[in-house]
């Protein structure tokens, strides 16, 4: 997500004008193709990947593989949650409430407890570095709308902001 991104969001009324945006629309794009893309590649190509490997690498294998898993059902439920609110079926109250907000943050950041680009197939990392830039951009989307994110301001906003609150501003 680029700077000037997360500032339009800032801008914005939260969380319904944000999900008629363009990035929320890019984010969803990319996150059910993902989703769609990862699940043909488990249930295909991933299988006779993972006979090919070693007994440590189907180990690894049969982790990563959870844990792109993880990572995009995270996702793909944000994103949902995302758009029922943009349709109307979801106040964006309920939206914000924890039931709803991105889970599982221990599992999908993590990082892999082996070097995986020498074990897993090179199909696998990929989906595994893909899937985790999707979630770590969601997971600022979700601290943005709704988190912490939302009352920070970077660099003299800020500043300005703690002056206006000590002053009061106009």
């Amino acid at each position: 997500m680029r700077y000037s991104d997360v500032e339009t969001l800032r801008s914005l009324p939260p969380p319904r004008s944000f999900t008629g945006s363009a990035l929320f629309v890019r984010t969803f794009d990319e996150g059910m193709a993902l989703v769609e893309e990862t699940a043909r590649y488990l249930d295909g190509p991933g299988r006779d990947d993972a006979r090919a490997l070693s007994r440590k690498g189907a180990m690894l294998y049969a982790g990563e593989s959870m844990r792109v898993t993880t990572r995009l059902m995270q996702a793909a439920s944000w994103l949902l949650v995302q758009r029922a609110v943009h349709d109307g079926d979801m106040e964006p109250d309920q939206a914000s409430s924890g039931r709803y907000r991105l889970g599982s943050k221990e599992i999908c950041m993590g990082a892999a407890s082996e070097d995986t680009e020498d074990l897993l197939p090179p199909a696998l990392c990929d989906l595994l570095v893909r899937s985790e830039s999707l979630y770590r951009r969601i997971a600022r989307l979700d601290d943005v709308l709704f988190g912490r994110g939302r009352d920070t301001v970077p660099g003299a906003h800020l500043h300005w902001n703690r002056l206006e609150q000590v002053f009061g501003g106009e």
